[in-house]
């Protein structure tokens, strides 16, 4: 069957880029942004593709409709929201693009500690509001602090190589990965040397003994969900500062806030909240408890929107990879 004649149907809004080369190479898009889910389970079966960010879910449901469907592409680096073991049971490939947003996240996790460190939030309302301290805002340096990152994929890569200008030691666990420094191409050998250069593979009790700062960038699930609570808290050493900006339900609130109030946590960045929709599109903001209240008075804290890979330069190269990985699996 040529291309003409396979639909892809896009629930989500993405970068243009992606329908573009999905038109330049023969497939029909369309779009539909405002269905129900059910109503999108009632005409799957008419679609070879399936974009999406985190609209809803694809469970198994959803993929028994899905007939026809041959792949699903994700916008975004985690799969949480997909059935990934069933849909490629089915024969239903799904791609995403870490790629695409990785570069943003580290920077964005490089921003936010920095503005906690140097106080820049607390300091920019004083000064605002005429109030000239320049002891109260005294600042910490990066330099000679040991950064700590669990979870080292692309964007534990990325934010080790955004950290190697800045004079601090990065050490990195991954629980999945038994050696970082495999290189299994030849042509990829001289990015795994750089990375040897920049970063230490240690084990956990490592990451509890030694950490200043800990960056978490793992996926969500099961085993995930509150990593970061009370008990895992207080396996460190020493206090630290967190970032999260991987998913919120990686940090029981809960769990921070007291660790904030007897100081194991010394402040914490954080992008993602446990109080997201799944979409992560909105906050349920009339149920946030006394917590989150907490953090939102707090000046060791810093918050945003789950905005880190959030750029005009992330939407354009999240689409361009999902282009490039169907073209290279289909044409």
């Amino acid at each position: 069957m040529p291309n003409n004649f396979k639909k892809i149907l896009f629930v989500d809004t993405v970068h243009p880029i992606l329908e573009e080369r999905l038109i330049e190479l023969g497939y029909v898009c369309e779009h539909d942004l405002k269905s129900s889910k059910q109503e999108i389970e009632s005409k799957i079966d008419q679609y070879f593709g399936l974009v999406i960010r985190s609209r809803f879910p694809i469970n198994e449901f959803f993929l028994n409709k899905s007939t026809g469907l041959k792949f699903i592409a994700r916008s975004g680096a985690g799969l949480e929201n997909i059935n990934v073991a069933y849909a490629e049971k089915r024969g239903v490939t799904v791609f995403n693009s870490p790629e695409g947003n990785m570069d943003a996240v580290g920077e964005q996790a490089i921003g936010m500690l920095l503005m906690l460190f140097n106080q820049l939030k607390k300091g920019d309302l004083e000064v605002r509001n005429g109030i000239w301290d320049r002891e109260g805002n005294r600042g910490l340096e990066l330099s000679k602090k040991t950064v700590g990152i669990i979870g080292y994929g692309n964007m534990g890569k990325a934010l080790a190589e955004k950290l190697s200008g800045f004079g601090c030691r990065v050490i990195a666990y991954d629980k999945f990965k038994k050696a970082f420094f495999q290189p299994e191409l030849v042509e990829g050998q001289a990015k795994e040397i750089y990375q040897k250069k920049i970063v230490e593979e240690v084990d956990l009790e490592t990451i509890f003994k030694e950490t200043d700062v800990l960056s978490i960038h793992l996926p969500l699930s099961e085993e995930t969900h509150h990593y970061v609570n009370e008990a895992f808290l207080s396996k460190f050493k020493k206090p630290i500062y967190l970032i999260n900006t991987a998913r919120g339900n990686n940090v029981c609130v809960a769990d921070l806030v007291l660790g904030l109030k007897n100081k194991t946590v010394l402040g914490a960045c954080l992008d993602v909240l446990e109080y997201e929709t799944k979409s992560f599109e909105t906050i349920n903001a009339e149920k946030l408890p006394e917590d989150f209240k907490y953090l939102t008075k707090s000046d060791k804290v810093i918050l945003s929107p789950h905005v880190a890979g959030w750029t005009e330069e992330s939407y354009v190269k999240l689409s361009s990879f999902l282009a490039d990985k169907i073209e290279k699996k289909f044409n």
